[in-house]
């Protein structure tokens, strides 16, 4: 999944605009060199200049993230260039394990083909949680009766079986209107789409074929806020960016209603919608003194960064095993 502009907001220091072009074919980002504008907490100590560049892609939902700590790390390393590009997990993983790029953005965890990819063309890497998100179900600022749904409604609204034939909202459930049903979410390549169906219909790329897919979060955003009977998908951090447009619609799983936040997603209420965020560092890339500073500049600030850019920080015990994780890619190296 690709998206449209997306604002990240550096909030202890400035303002910090990275474009992400929407495109399936990955467009990258890039940030250039001195081209920073704010600066995280400087843990990687006084570093001696290199140069070089660092090729990223994948999930449109990490990227801002990524391109975040890229723009931090600049201050520091300015003539190291970061590119992020925003093929969708699946497009990405494909890059890496084509030996393309040098770390994969990822919503969910590689798949075992994708796997046997990497091992095929000798690409030997390391799986770093980075972040937590709780994937967030939006509605119409105008639906005033679907502030909660429950997992069951969710599938029933998604699943195949409900392709051409679950149209109305009163079909979910009686009390609600018969309003026309219009969903939205993400392409079939994207992350999120892998989550979501997995966790709500049971199955991975399990779903009804009848929504209105885009490679782009503006997209969903623009389908849901223009239709009163809208709904989609999408990851928390690009809901925060759009709250003034959308609704964001609390879950029950079984054991009430709870909204999607960062509390919520640390303490594990929010499910099974909240899920860990990742990067995909290879361990060849992981020898080049360039690549080597940007992840220890990522990991050391991760929490800083993730904050800044308005994400779900680890806990300290993700955080002690992310640590522990970028030592044994370095014992790879």
């Amino acid at each position: 999944m690709t998206s449209g502009q997306r604002r990240l907001s550096a909030v202890a220091t400035a303002a910090v605009v990275v474009a992400l072009s929407a495109a399936c074919g990955g467009t990258n980002t890039t940030t250039p060199a001195g081209e920073g504008t704010a600066t995280a907490s400087q843990g990687t100590g006084a570093a001696a200049e290199l140069a070089g560049q660092v090729k990223v892609d994948g999930s449109s939902t990490v990227a801002p993230l990524t391109s975040a700590a890229a723009e931090f790390f600049s201050e520091e390393q300015p003539k190291i260039n970061v590119t992020v590009g925003t093929s969708g997990t699946g497009g990405g993983f494909e890059k890496f394990c084509n030996g393309e790029t040098d770390i994969a953005d990822a919503s969910r965890p590689i798949k075992d083909e994708e796997k046997a990819a990497c091992e095929a063309k000798g690409i030997k890497f390391t799986e770093l949680t980075v972040a937590t998100d709780a994937l967030t179900v939006v509605v119409n600022k105008e639906n005033t009766w679907a502030k909660c749904l429950t997992t069951d409604q969710l599938k029933k609204m998604w699943e195949p079986g409900a392709e051409g034939k679950i149209t109305s909202w009163k079909q979910v459930d009686a009390k609600f209107p018969d309003e026309p049903l219009k969903l939205f979410g993400p392409g079939t390549d994207s992350g999120t789409f892998d989550y979501f169906t997995d966790e709500i219909n049971g199955e991975e790329g399990a779903s009804r074929k009848d929504y209105s897919p885009s490679e782009d979060d503006n997209v969903i955003v623009q389908g849901v806020e223009g239709s009163k009977g809208g709904l989609g998908y999408f990851g928390f951090t690009y809901f925060e960016e759009n709250a003034d447009k959308l609704m964001a619609v609390q879950i029950d799983s079984g054991k009430g209603c709870v909204a999607p936040s960062a509390a919520t997603a640390q303490d594990g209420t929010y499910t099974p919608l909240a899920r860990p965020l990742f990067i995909y560092p290879s361990a060849a890339a992981a020898k080049r003194p360039e690549v080597a500073a940007f992840l220890d500049y990522f990991i050391t600030n991760d929490n800083k960064i993730a904050t800044d850019a308005k994400y779900i920080p680890l806990n300290s015990e993700q955080q002690a095993k992310l640590k522990t994780d970028l030592a044994t890619l370095k014992s790879q190296a």
